[in-house]
């Protein structure tokens, strides 16, 4: 089996689907691994560097030639995979509800396209979840970032000149992303405190030092470990909430995202006023559509004498250990259902994992969350 490692063409991206520490292992399976020239180039991984791994660098039009599977970050254009097998699988972040029309192309060619962010956030499929991954590493770059835009220290300092308080940290929306923001604060010696509209949410937030700050009465879980869509009357209630807690922070993150959906407003441009000067806003889901009223994709911008950061594509910034923390996700998934004896990937239609990720197959859409 052939498996296909492909230069990223999307603007601003900076991993790759496969490291050479993933290479050799796909080759002690018994697969083929190629290639594209300058994949790894913007990840700090040299052409040589997989060649001496033991794969095939070269053109893109002889990396997908014969290949029985394509591993991207980012879903590649439909009609620049030409060569590669009828039916080949497609492995890679698609954004199926935002690209449909993408997905239809896919099935369209005969592809095989398995979105890797449909993946079931189930126990077992736990090392292939490339949501996980990512959103780690996206909290962390997020308090940095906040860090270098903010004209002030983090930790408290006492000094012979007298004393510098600490900063304080609000964290919005505690999945892996927000957990690892407020752990990152806490460690460069912020004071935290953390929300989210999942009661459950309240005890990781206080083991790990931070403040828990919830609405009274407002509980929103929905299902996969994300939070549902409020009610006008919950939403309402977050945000009395946000307007008595804001306007006292220095520093605040959010990072909430329903699937499908257009990122919840958590922050409006009056709330935005509240805060003094010199504050600093980071939208983690500014490509979304955006937490915070005014935040812009791919910018910084100030408001109210707030700058509001909206870097896209957070976890792509930090490219090296991004794409090694992805490469891995694709090989435990892709391992997984390794058949040694046809000396592939077998995926079968009544396991849980194939059926989140796969969308397409014998040139249908197959998913049903793209029929719902």
């Amino acid at each position: 089996m052939k498996l296909a490692v492909l230069k990223e063409a999307t603007d601003g991206e900076r991993r790759v689907a496969a490291t050479p520490e993933t290479v050799k292992k796909f080759l002690a399976l018994g697969a083929s691994v190629a290639v594209e020239a300058g994949a790894g180039a913007a990840a700090s991984i040299a052409d040589a560097e997989y060649e001496a791994a033991g794969a095939a660098v070269g053109p893109r039009a002889a990396t997908l030639a014969g290949a029985d599977a394509v591993l991207g970050v980012q879903g590649p254009d439909p009609a620049a995979l030409a060569g590669a097998h009828p039916g080949a699988l497609v492995v890679a972040a698609l954004d199926p509800f935002r690209q449909r029309a993408r997905v239809d192309a896919y099935a369209a060619a005969g592809l095989e396209a398995l979105a890797m962010e449909f993946m079931p956030r189930i126990t077992r499929a736990q090392s292939m979840d490339i949501l996980s991954s990512q959103s780690n590493l996206a909290g962390y770059k997020a308090v940095l970032d906040a860090a270098a835009e903010y004209g002030r220290a983090l930790p408290m300092m006492m000094t012979a000149a007298g004393t510098i308080p600490a900063a304080r940290v609000f964290v919005m929306g505690v999945g892996v992303a927000g957990l690892q923001a407020i752990a990152t604060a806490r460690r460069l010696g912020a004071i935290v405190s953390a929300t989210d509209v999942r009661p459950e949410t309240r005890e990781q937030i206080e083991s790990l030092g931070a403040k828990a700050v919830f609405a009274e009465g407002l509980e929103a879980s929905g299902t996969g470990g994300y939070a549902a869509e409020l009610t006008d009357e919950q939403k309402a209630k977050q945000g009395e909430l946000v307007s008595g807690h804001i306007a006292r922070q220095d520093i605040v993150i959010t990072t909430a995202l329903i699937p499908g959906r257009p990122a919840p407003r958590l922050i409006s441009d009056a709330q935005v006023a509240t805060m003094r000067p010199g504050s600093v806003i980071v939208d983690l889901a500014v490509e979304q559509g955006g937490n915070v009223e005014g935040s812009e994709a791919g910018q910084v911008v100030e408001r109210h004498g707030v700058k509001l950061v909206g870097h896209r594509n957070v976890p792509g910034r930090l490219a090296a250990d991004a794409s090694a923390l992805y490469a891995r996700n694709l090989y435990n998934f892709l391992s997984a259902f390794w058949d040694k004896e046809a000396g592939r990937v077998v995926l079968p239609d009544d396991d849980e994992i194939v059926k989140g990720v796969r969308l397409t197959r014998g040139g249908e859409v197959v998913s049903e969350r793209l029929k719902g």
